[in-house]
């Protein structure tokens, strides 16, 4: 059975809908909650794939969350065994960080529904080939990164020129979230910090046209995102049988 380490850095954004494909598609997880245990230092040469999630803080706070040198250092060592790697939002900024980029403020601040722009090269990517062009993905990010050295560039939207990048064959990073479900986005609305956030960003009154938005675009997000976390779990089997071949 395949085994996946996740990294998680708060209790209210778990994997959502990618725990439950992984699961049902037979591959074992193993989750570091850093804000939990903010001094594990995981091991991830025992695993057969690396998921790094999203989370509030951001790359430049090391200072006050020291795991984020952590990850950083695991995501380097990952990326030279050439682990397959999937970042999420606050995990694409970390992996765009551990391969040298710059990690800095957005110009604009994206909080909900956009419309995706993949790039020629999605077209023949094992991932981005199944999100078509305008899928409205969720986001929630006031940081971006800089293309990494010797990346692709695979997405961008009409506000932020880096939403999906590959680097080598098998580490992806993306800014956009697409394990979101309806229960999800209902409970990020409901931790104090991200509905100030929100209102801040869009205005008192734009949780309702944020709930209007969620459910207009919901079922399709699902849909390409299962398209996607299957193509990516391929890269994790893959891993998983070479691995054993080579222990024989």
């Amino acid at each position: 059975m395949p085994r996946l380490l996740v990294f998680q850095h708060v209790a209210s954004e778990p994997a959502g809908t990618l725990d439950a494909f992984l699961r049902e598609s037979g591959f074992r997880l193993r989750y570091v909650n850093f804000e939990r245990t903010p001094d594990a230092d995981p091991d991830a040469r025992r695993y057969d794939g690396l998921i790094v999630l999203g989370g509030s803080m951001n790359v430049d706070q090391a200072d006050a969350f020291p795991h984020l040198k952590t990850e950083i250092e695991v995501l380097k060592e990952s990326l030279a065994r050439e682990l397959p790697i999937l970042g999420i939002c606050l995990g694409g900024q970390l992996l765009a960080a551990a391969l040298g980029a710059d990690v800095h403020p957005a110009p604009v601040r994206e909080i909900g529904w956009y419309p995706l722009q993949p790039s020629p090269a999605a077209e023949d990517d094992a991932l981005l080939r199944h999100v078509t062009h305008g899928q409205h993905v969720f986001q929630w990010h006031s940081y971006t990164f800089a293309l990494p050295p010797g990346a692709v560039h695979l997405a961008s939207t009409a506000t932020c020129a880096n939403q999906a990048f590959r680097h080598g064959r098998n580490a992806y990073g993306l800014q956009f979230h697409p394990e979101v479900n309806q229960e999800l986005i209902t409970r990020w609305l409901s931790v104090p910090g991200y509905r100030t956030e929100l209102e801040e960003s869009e205005g008192p009154d734009h949780a309702r046209q944020f709930h209007a938005d969620t459910h207009r675009h919901i079922g399709s997000s699902i849909e390409a995102a299962t398209r996607v976390f299957g193509a990516f779990a391929a890269l994790f089997r893959r891993r998983a049988r070479h691995t054993l071949l080579g222990s024989r």
